[in-house]
C-alpha cells in the first residue's frame, strides 16, 4: 500500500512546496495538494502534512521532510509486522 501524503496550499509559505515536489518525484508515494485541509491552526503556525490521514508537523520544512519519512517508515514497519503474522 502506497502512503498518501497530503499538503495544504495555504501552508506553502513555510517552504513545504519544495518538500511536496521532492516527494512527488518518488513513484512509491501518492502526493496530493489541496486548497485547504481544515487544519488552520497548524497551517498558520508550522509546516505540516497529512500522512495516511495523520498530522505530521515540524518546526521547519526540512524537519517536516524527516518527520514524513519517519512516519512512512513506521507505517511500513507496521504493515511488515502484520504480513509476517499471516
Amino acid at each position: 500500500m502506497r502512503p498518501i501524503i497530503e499538503f495544504c496550499a495555504s501552508n506553502m509559505h513555510h517552504g513545504t512546496d519544495k518538500l511536496m515536489q521532492e516527494l512527488e518525484a518518488n513513484p512509491e508515494y501518492d502526493v496530493l495538494e489541496y486548497g485547504c485541509l481544515g487544519n488552520c491552526g497548524e497551517c498558520y503556525l508550522f509546516p505540516f502534512a497529512l500522512v495516511n490521514g495523520e498530522i505530521v508537523a515540524a518546526e521547519t520544512a526540512e524537519g517536516l521532510g524527516q518527520a514524513v519519512r519517519a512516519k512512512i517508515k513506521e507505517i511500513e514497519d507496521m504493515l511488515d509486522l502484520l504480513s509476517d503474522s499471516d
